[in-house]
């Protein structure tokens, strides 16, 4: 139950008085349903209102405040707007309409009354005049207007005085909360409470107020990131109640696989298999994410990890977004268990019939020692025999119900979760931060570095002049282009558009996959440009056009040159993942980034770092600061919790300091029961964790 202290944050904004039905639509669409939304709904600039001003001194337009007398009024008709004569003691001022309504104007500008009014004010004709003030009042409320006026983003429907008397009604509910920061924190970074908080966020007076770093709005960041990280740890410490099963391999499949690896493990995936081998056999549930650079050999520690749980009489599971990673995966872990007598399977949305019902079979009955494939594992029909250990690769693709649905398949299963998208630290923090972490920075002999190059699409026919001279040479090249189809907003090239050029130059050589073909057709597509004796026909296929589909799960280790046309329009993530697509041979390969000129700030400085590192995580910090976390890990991306407070770049060194509070607050106190626990309850409810205080009261 919510505690009753927060109730007045959480009701409805259709129920305050003048919020009709269609304003209240306006205001969810923007910020929420809940006035606690609207207090989340933080100003991004000011309206300075304070200058009193009299009319002889406007010389030019600006903001002003005045107090005049109402003289007159002279109705407009046709194209001629209504004027409302008035004067202070130094001159004459037209307050100017159009389209004015004759009755609402007379209550609210009486003739021979004083009004304060405030909007922008100029010369015209060598008449003053202030064109529809933002504000009209008695003289008894100059110093209301005579303010500081927050200003919000809008959307359509919404005006700015609507928005903000309701986020005045939000704060005049907001009461004073019991204090859930230590108290020694909060002395140091001389931050105020709650309460002072968010009406001060809401009330800046200068530009300053608005800046991430002011007390106010660095304690109401505080706040967010301690009730995310608070959570992830009640999170973490209930799975490790949760009783598992020590599972412990004898080595008989493992050693013969990894004596038949043409290369040895680097150190960093003898410590990460290490790692996670000791979370197998202790008696509580793993939970471990993987997070290893574009061909670190993730899936190689993976499968040993796998081969330990068959080892031990049971059987893992390799579960990954899409067909193409996953039939990648299987090809892989088949070749690599050609020593020993393991039985694999896949299971994809593919299989149907008494094909897919043979595969269920093998797995129910236990024939099938390790199961790889897509979403398809997880329907209720697909049920093992003893199921110990999961693999879950690309964890942002996948969210914490599909792992909660494969962690019920069997009676205890340890978790491993992988990623190649190297995360950075505070996004680890901030989404992964219920799971122990095992990262690969070595890149595994006989990766050879990529020459990463920049290239002006003014120069599309040089770059079409290379390729020939690469294809004599048998390269193999993956051309990526960013849309399948063309596009009225964006002057992009296109894949079917580049695959019909390239084809006019290299005829029959040319292939084509992107995500709207069924997923027989792109494999058939991959799979040719993999062989190297060509197709069935016996014609050759070197170069793939390609949208991002390509990304991540395609293993083709011939394939040595990579062109990405209009390079300036992805991630910097992006673009390193699709350069991971090469470099995987013995050939030297080559990164060709095609941009439209002239590039953008941003832009330039993306494709700077492709050209200076190869280093993945480097990368990875670059492009979070670059973009903001929301396009890091893609805004929908289930792994990333939705921020409204706090910025993951701008706050970094905040994340940290909450990570280690929550931890100490647990530690001390784990069902959250003193003082500080309640408070910090509080807390969860007020950013709804409540998930966080389910799993306490669960245990």
């Amino acid at each position: 139950m919510r505690p009753q202290i927060l109730y007045p944050l959480f009701t409805d904004v259709g129920s305050l008085p003048g919020i009709g039905q269609k304003t209240a639509r306006s205001i969810t669409k923007l910020a929420g349903p809940r006035l606690v939304d609207l207090l989340w709904h933080l100003p991004t600039g000011l309206v300075d209102r304070r200058t009193i001003a009299s009319v002889a001194s406007i010389r030019q337009g600006g903001l002003v405040t005045l107090v005049v007398t109402v003289d007159s009024h002279l109705p407009g008709s046709g194209r001629r707007p209504y004027r409302v004569r008035c004067h202070d003691d130094s001159g004459g001022l037209d307050l100017v309409y159009f389209h004015g309504k004759t009755d609402w104007l007379s209550r609210t500008l009486p003739i021979g009354e004083r009004r304060v009014v405030s909007g922008r004010a100029d010369r015209f004709q060598e008449m003053v005049q202030m064109v529809h003030p933002d504000h009209i009042a008695p003289v008894e409320e100059l110093e209301q207007v005579a303010s500081v006026e927050p200003q919000y983003p809008l959307t359509a429907g919404l005006t700015p005085r609507t928005l903000r008397r309701t986020i005045e009604a939000a704060l005049a509910a907001a009461p004073p909360l019991p204090e859930w920061i230590d108290a020694g924190l909060l002395k140091v970074r001389g931050w105020p409470d709650w309460q002072t908080a968010i009406r001060q966020a809401h009330q800046p007076q200068d530009a300053v107020d608005l800046e991430a770093s002011t007390p106010a709005r660095a304690r109401l960041a505080y706040d967010e990131l301690l009730a995310n990280q608070t959570a992830l740890a009640v999170v973490r410490n209930a799975w490790r109640r949760r009783p598992g099963r020590p599972i412990n391999g004898d080595g008989r499949l493992t050693e013969p696989v990894r004596s038949a690896l043409p290369f040895a493990l680097t150190g960093a995936q003898s410590t990460a298999l290490a790692e996670i081998r000791g979370d197998m056999a202790s008696a509580f549930r793993m939970l471990r994410l993987l997070q290893g650079d574009v061909g670190s050999g993730k899936t190689v520690v993976a499968l040993l990890a796998m081969l330990s749980a068959v080892e031990a009489g049971a059987q893992a599971v390799l579960l990954a977004p899409t067909e193409i990673l996953a039939r990648q995966h299987f090809a892989t872990i088949t070749r690599l268990l050609e020593p020993v007598p393991v039985r694999v399977d896949i299971l994809t949305g593919r299989d149907k019939g008494r094909g897919r019902a043979e595969i269920l079979k093998r797995i129910a009955e236990g024939e099938t020692a390790l199961a790889v494939g897509t979403h398809a594992l997880l329907q209720e029909d697909v049920a093992f025999r003893d199921l110990a250990f999961a693999v879950i690769d690309e964890q942002h693709r996948f969210g914490v119900d599909q792992r909660l649905a494969i962690s019920a398949k069997g009676p205890a299963v340890d978790i491993l979760v992988m990623t190649a998208t190297p995360i950075p630290r505070t996004l680890q923090l901030t989404a992964y931060g219920d799971m122990d972490v095992s990262r690969l920075m070595e890149k595994p002999p006989g990766r050879r570095p990529v020459d990463t190059r920049t290239v002006s699409l003014d120069r599309l026919d040089d770059v079409l002049a290379a390729v020939g001279r690469k294809l004599s040479e048998g390269a193999k090249i993956f051309w990526v282009c960013p849309l399948v189809d063309e596009s009225e907003d964006l002057d992009l090239a296109t894949a079917r558009e580049r695959h019909e050029v390239l084809r006019q130059h290299f005829g029959d050589r040319v292939g084509l996959v992107h995500g709207r073909m069924k997923a027989g057709e792109r494999d058939a597509a991959i799979a040719a440009f993999a062989r190297d004796e060509g197709d069935l026909a016996g014609q050759r296929v070197d170069i793939l056009v390609a949208t991002t589909v390509i990304e991540v799960g395609v293993d083709v280790p011939a394939a040595n040159v990579l062109i990405v046309e209009h390079a300036e329009r992805f991630g910097l993530a992006q673009l390193h993942q699709l350069r991971g697509r090469i470099g995987r041979g013995t050939a030297d390969s080559v990164c060709i980034l095609l941009y439209q000129p002239p590039l953008g700030d941003v832009a330039r400085a993306r494709l700077q770092t492709l050209r200076q590192t190869e280093d993945g995580f480097a990368i990875a910090e670059e492009d979070l600061r670059l973009r903001g976390a929301g396009e890091v890990l893609g805004t929908r991306q289930s792994g990333l919790p939705k921020l409204r407070l706090a910025d993951l770049a701008q706050h970094a060194e905040l994340i940290a300091a909450a990570r280690d509070d929550a931890l100490l607050a647990l530690s001390r106190d784990p069902d959250l029961a003193q003082d500080r626990g309640k408070a910090l309850r509080v807390l969860l409810y007020l950013f709804e964790r409540d998930a966080a205080v389910r799993y306490l009261r669960s245990g």
